[in-house]
C-alpha cells in the first residue's frame, strides 16, 4: 500500500504520450481555460518541459537509454497482479483515466515514474518486470511491488510482495540478460552506466510495519530515531548492491506526508484540518538521514551520482492554493479503501488521494516534473533528474 504524499499541485489534465501529442495539446488548451492564474502558470512550465522533450522523439532517442524502477505501490506498474496479495490494484476503477484501464497501477492513471519515463523521452511505458521480454530489457524494468519495503517482513500481513531485497535479485538475473543481448558483461556494464534507476521505498516500513504495533514488534524494539538508522543502514546496503550490479545514475526519493493519508487519519484521529504529527516526525527523521546517506555514497563511489528528492517539501504547502479542494478523502473509498468496481468521484483533479493512500495523477505529474526539473533549491539534493540524465 503506500506512500508519497503531497499538498501543493495544481490540478492537471490526463497526460497523454507523446505519441499523440496534438490531443494533448488540445486537452491542455482546452484546461487552461479554466485554470486560475496560478495554475496557468505552471501549465507553462509542464508544457514547456514536455515540447523540450520532443526533440527526443523526432531523434528517435530518449536521454538515457534505458530507465530502472525499483519501488513500492507508488510506483508498480502491475508486478503484483498475479501474487496472492491484498495490495493489488488491476481492477477498476484503478486506471481509470489510464490509456490502457486497470494495469496494477495504484492509482486512477499514471504514476510519478511513468511520466518521469515520459519526460526522459521514453516513447511508451517501462515494463514491469512480469512483462518484460527479449530486447524490452534493454530500455529498462520496473522492479517496483505494492506493499514491499526496505525490511523484508514490512508489508506481510498484506500477503505477498517483493520486497527491495527480492527486487534486486530479479534486477540481477535483468542484469544476465542484458549481458546475454549485448554480447558480455563489459558491454552491460557500459549500457548500464548510462541509464537512470529511481528508487522510491520506506514508506510501508511505517505504514504497514512500525505503526502497526498489534502486528509487529518494531515500535517496541526501537525508539523512530532507532528506528530509522536501522531503515537506512539496511537501505545502504541495498543501494551498494544495485551500484555494485552497474548503476550509476541513482535518484532516490524521500517519503512523502504519511501522516496525512486519508487512512491515517481514520486510524489515528487528529484535530480536523491536521495530520497525524508523530507519524510525519518518523518520516522526517528517515529522511534527514537519507539525504546524508546520498552525500555518503557520493564520497564512497566517485564513479557514480546518487542524488535525493525531496518528496517531502515539495510536498508541503496549502494544497487548495494549488487548486486542490479534498485533502483528506479519497477520491475512491473514502478513507477505507477503493473496492472493485466502486464509483470514484468524478472530479479527480480535485483530490489529492485517489484511495486511502495513492495520490491522484493529478498530484503525480507535479512530482514527476519537479523531480525532473526542480523548481526550487530545497526540491532536490544535489541535482535534478533531467541533470542526472545528462551527466
Amino acid at each position: 500500500m503506500v506512500d508519497n504524499f503531497t499538498h501543493s499541485y495544481p490540478q492537471t489534465a490526463p497526460f497523454i504520450p507523446r505519441l499523440i501529442l496534438p490531443s494533448i495539446l488540445h486537452q491542455y488548451a482546452l484546461s487552461l481555460s479554466m485554470a486560475s492564474t496560478h495554475q496557468k502558470i505552471w501549465w507553462s512550465v509542464f508544457l514547456t518541459l514536455l515540447l523540450s522533450n520532443c526533440q527526443h522523439e523526432v531523434d528517435g532517442a530518449p536521454q538515457v537509454p534505458c530507465y530502472f524502477i525499483f519501488g513500492d505501490s507508488l510506483s508498480d506498474s502491475g508486478n503484483n497482479n498475479l501474487l496472492v496479495t491484498k495490495a493489488k490494484a488491476n481492477f477498476k476503477p484503478y486506471g481509470i483515466d489510464f490509456p490502457l484501464g486497470p494495469t496494477g497501477r495504484f492509482t486512477n492513471g499514471r504514476t510519478i515514474v511513468d511520466f518521469i519515463s515520459e519526460l526522459l523521452g521514453f516513447h511508451g511505458f517501462i515494463p514491469s518486470f512480469v512483462t518484460a521480454t527479449g530486447k524490452d530489457v534493454l530500455q529498462g524494468v520496473n522492479y517496483a511491488s505494492g506493499a514491499a519495503g526496505i525490511r523484508d517482513e514490512t508489508g506481510q500481513h498484506l500477503g505477498d510482495r517483493i520486497t527491495l531485497t527480492r527486487q534486486l535479485i530479479n534486477y540481477q538475473l535483468t542484469v544476465a540478460q542484458i549481458a546475454t543481448l549485448l554480447g558480455g558483461a563489459a558491454a552491460a556494464a557500459d549500457q548500464l552506466s548510462k541509464c537512470v534507476f529511481t528508487v522510491g521505498i520506506g514508506s510501508n516500513d511505517y505504514i504497514n510495519n512500525y505503526f502497526l504495533p498489534n502486528l509487529y514488534p518494531t515500535s517496541k524494539e526501537f525508539t523512530p530515531e532507532q528506528y530509522a538508522t536501522a531503515l537506512i543502514a539496511q537501505y545502504s546496503l541495498q543501494l551498494k548492491t544495485l551500484h555494485e550490479f552497474g548503476a550509476r545514475k541513482v535518484a532516490l526519493f524521500g517519503l512523502g506526508l504519511i501522516g496525512c493519508a486519508p487512512a491515517e487519519l481514520a486510524a489515528f484521529s487528529p484535530p480536523k484540518g491536521t495530520c497525524v504529527d508523530n507519524i510525519n516526525s518518523a518520516v522526517q527523521l528517515f529522511n534527514d538521514k537519507l539525504k546524508s546517506l546520498v552525500n555518503d555514497l557520493n564520497t564512497e563511489f566517485t564513479d557514480s551520482k546518487f542524488t535525493y528528492i525531496n518528496i517531502y517539501g515539495i510536498g508541503s504547502g496549502d494544497p487548495k492554493a494549488a487548486g486542490f479542494k479534498v485533502t483528506d478523502s479519497g477520491c475512491c473509498g473514502g478513507r477505507t479503501g477503493c473496492a472493485p468496481s466502486a464509483t470514484p468521484c468524478s472530479n479527480r483533479r480535485e483530490y489529492v488521494f485517489f484511495d486511502e493512500f495513492h495520490p491522484t495523477e493529478a498530484v503525480n505529474v507535479n512530482l514527476a516534473a519537479r523531480a525532473y526539473k526542480s523548481s526550487t533549491p530545497s526540491d532536490v539534493s544535489p541535482i535534478d533528474i533531467n541533470t542526472l540524465a545528462n551527466l
